[in-house]
């Protein structure tokens, strides 16, 4: 009898002893007419948070606690995601900084139970593969796009390619002829959903934060692709190669003449600190510079934020440059709208996309442009596109200066 009552006494004091901090929680952001679902990892000592899409982790840069409340801070984006703890309970708000506005939403936590969208999701049917999909705007406008997904039982992620660049990671479930997708990168708070039709095609909606829904269309198809992006933007008749001067993040005007960059190949992105995709090209092109560099490459990024105040605009900047390890230069070109951007540089017949990438060679002659970014979300398509980047930079690095006119890139 003793030992009953020692051991039950152990099992009370154990049961009633301190639990364990939560450390993994699923958040729900509420957007108009749906709720996006994502992993949170949060240290209780706030040394490390991040948030997961799949295969993909997206550390938080900036993580502060003030008793209950936790601030988690993406700098190079300007967003900022407040919550408060009440014990194994999350609530706060999501606030996405665009130009001109603010999207802020809804948020709560709680205990991660091991799901995304459903707890328990039915036999699925299995979408993995290639889509030809149709995006369409609520005024009609469409637009077509390349869905590539792959399901693992019922678990599911993937992405969407547009010609403008992709959704980058998605991540979620099948429940029966019910898709399930979703991201929150510290960027994109993206909810994609659609169902199987009887004819084996899906039809569904997209969310993006609190502004935007988009109906979609998709039909298998092996063979689906997207326009050539090197063919989407060009030099205009009349011009004879790329001019500007922009300032750089401390002020000091920097121009594309510059001794710096003479008899140099040179990459001129156009970018924006609050763009995913061109985080993900400035990256790829971070790593490159320091391992090219002293072949003779020049890089410039050119920021076009969402703000009109020069100084705003630079911190941002200066937030990629940290966040990216950036050495080469980035200036500050102008705002945020793509009709302005071109408005910057009129030898451009449009800028379609952010970001956008042009090749100058060792003449000052531009050879190719490529519109848009396949970024490592993309899997098979941002391996092609590094091969063909490789190929083109190898020709471009290892040319000599010469009066030899050099084919531009036209219509």
């Amino acid at each position: 009898m003793h030992r009953v009552l020692v051991l039950t006494l152990i099992l009370f004091l154990t049961a009633c002893g301190p639990r364990e901090p939560v450390t993994d929680w699923r958040l729900t952001i509420s957007l108009p007419d749906v709720e996006l679902p994502v992993q949170l990892h949060l240290a209780p000592d706030g040394s490390e948070a991040w948030f997961s899409n799949g295969s993909e982790q997206v550390r938080v840069p900036e993580i502060n606690r003030e008793g209950d409340t936790w601030t988690l801070r993406f700098p190079a984006f300007n967003n900022t995601l407040q919550l408060v703890q009440e014990g194994d309970r999350l609530s706060g708000t999501l606030t996405l900084v665009k130009r001109g506005y603010q999207q802020v939403m809804e948020v709560l936590g709680d205990p991660d139970p091991g799901y995304r969208f459903r707890q328990n999701p039915e036999t699925a049917v299995d979408v993995t593969g290639r889509w030809a999909v149709t995006f369409m705007e609520e005024d009609g406008t469409e637009s077509i796009a390349v869905g590539e997904f792959d399901q693992q039982g019922s678990q599911l992620s993937g992405t969407f390619l547009t010609a403008k660049g992709d959704y980058r990671y998605l991540a979620g479930e099948m429940d029966g002829n019910m898709l399930h997708l979703s991201t929150f990168d510290g960027a994109h708070a993206f909810v994609f959903l659609a169902h199987i039709q009887p004819d084996g095609s899906l039809k569904g909606d997209f969310w993006s934060g609190t502004r935007w829904h988009e109906s979609w269309l998709a039909e298998r198809d092996v063979d689906a692709a997207l326009p050539d992006a090197y063919s989407l933007t060009y030099i205009k008749d009349g011009f004879d190669g790329m001019e500007f001067t922009f300032p750089d993040l401390d002020g000091e005007a920097v121009s594309l003449a510059d001794d710096k960059f003479r008899d140099k190949v040179v990459l001129v992105n156009l970018s924006g600190t609050w763009c995913p995709n061109c985080a993900d090209e400035v990256e790829f092109l971070s790593g490159y510079y320091r391992e090219n560099h002293e072949r003779g490459l020049e890089i410039i990024t050119l920021l076009y934020e969402h703000f009109e105040e020069f100084d705003l605009a630079a911190n941002q900047g200066k937030a990629l440059v940290e966040k990216h390890g950036i050495e080469y230069e980035v200036l500050v070109a102008g705002l945020s709208d793509k009709t302005l951007a071109a408005e910057t540089l009129p030898m451009l017949n449009r800028v379609l996309a952010f970001p956008t990438m042009i090749f100058i060679d060792r003449n000052g002659d531009v050879r190719k442009i490529h519109t848009g970014f396949s970024g490592p979300g993309t899997g098979e398509y941002y391996a092609q596109f590094k091969r063909e980047f490789y190929t083109l930079m190898d020709e471009l690095l290892d040319e000599h200066t010469s009066g030899q006119e050099v084919p531009r890139q036209g219509p």
